[in-house]
């Protein structure tokens, strides 16, 4: 091997280490909160024994100690910190990512597989918050996101509106004119249908953005890519082919904020209901909003398991759930509806209305 390709792997193994160092820490702020206090110290004898019988040739026991003291050091110092854990969809660097950090600033942001962990993690107190998306401009709503919306007893307790900018990355050395294939989230792909398109690049699906990226950095596919955010290029050591590829510059996603309590101020709110399965049910309901000169931002429909044939419908307003007018028409609607759910009000991403 010639040195840059020494230095190269160097450089990928440095890479690989720090990323197990953050799931290693965000593995201790989630073991936290089954234990009494931050320290175990027959766990840590254990750890450190195990550190000391692993190490080979090269890794001498003592340093391997030294090692270990000090990443069980940092997350002891992490975890009596108290931060609050954010759980997203995704990898690091998926764009779910970087709503999270907008909303909650300072906080351990911490990945799952799919939506319905993030509902279940929420729920049964695992994490703090979720933040999830629920509709892109260009691609209308997130199905499986507004699915969990209609049965979850969680509240919306914020939203941000997030530009999204896709970039093509690929491993260092890469030409645009090399790649043949492009990995990403399929409403991602489905945001870069023109970029693809002319460049004549074959979409393969895969489950996020982020996790795109980290896959191409650690398995290294042929004439290969992913269409993801710059975050994730800094992350897993990959350059932008080409940047800013979705086919609208006005591209942005909307999402939610998750939580088990309710927030007490806000000045939008969010509901989904089911109508009775009647001509002009939905208008009457709709009617009760403009009758009372209130501004619905949002309606969305999608079909009921249930019965195929019927919908849910989302509807968010401005205005907030503790003035007169708008505590009557939720009553009416309720009133009205098969089955209605109060999602919440919070604070607007626009601020105040």
């Amino acid at each position: 091997m010639a040195i840059e390709n020494i230095r190269q792997r160097i450089d990928e193994i440095d890479l690989e280490l720090l990323a197990l160092l953050e799931e290693r820490m965000e593995l201790g702020l989630r073991a936290r909160r089954f234990k009494k206090g931050p320290t175990d110290r027959s766990r840590e004898e254990v750890v450190l024994n195990r550190a000391m019988r692993s190490s080979l040739a090269l890794v001498e026991p003592a340093f391997a100690e030294r090692l270990f003291e000090e990443i069980i050091s940092q997350s002891k110092d992490l975890q009596e910190r108290g931060e609050r854990l954010v759980a997203f969809q995704g990898e690091h660097g998926a764009y779910s990512e970087e709503a999270s950090r907008r909303l909650v600033p300072g906080a351990a942001y911490i990945p799952c597989f799919e939506f319905a962990n993030v509902f279940r993690g929420v729920a049964e107190g695992a994490f703090d918050l979720g933040v999830v998306p629920v509709e892109n401009s260009l691609e209308g709503a997130v199905t499986q996101v507004n699915d969990l919306l209609t049965t979850t007893e969680l509240n919306v307790v914020g939203e941000a509106r997030l530009p999204v900018h896709h970039n093509l990355l690929a491993r260092a050395g890469m030409d645009l004119r090399d790649i043949r294939v492009v990995y990403s989230h399929p409403q991602a792909l489905a945001q870069c249908r023109g970029f693809l398109a002319k460049h004549e690049l074959e979409a393969r699906p895969f489950y996020d953005t982020a996790g795109a990226a980290k896959m191409i950095a650690k398995d290294r596919p042929r004439a290969a890519a992913a269409i993801s955010s710059s975050l994730a290029s800094e992350l897993y050591g990959l350059e932008a082919l080409a940047t800013a590829i979705e086919d609208d510059a006005s591209n942005n996603t909307r999402f939610l904020m998750l939580a088990r309590k309710p927030v007490i101020d806000g000045n939008k709110c969010s509901i989904v209901l089911v109508t009775a399965h009647e001509s002009g049910q939905l208008f009457g309901m709709l009617r009760l909003f403009a009758d009372a000169s209130i501004n619905l931002t949002r309606i969305a429909s999608i079909p009921l398991r249930s019965d195929p044939d019927n919908y849910s419908f989302f509807l968010d307003f401005e205005g907030s759930d503790q003035e007169p007018r708008v505590r009557r028409v939720l009553d009416g609607v309720q009133e009205m509806a098969v089955d209605f759910r109060f999602l919440g009000c919070y604070p607007s991403a626009n601020g105040a209305s």
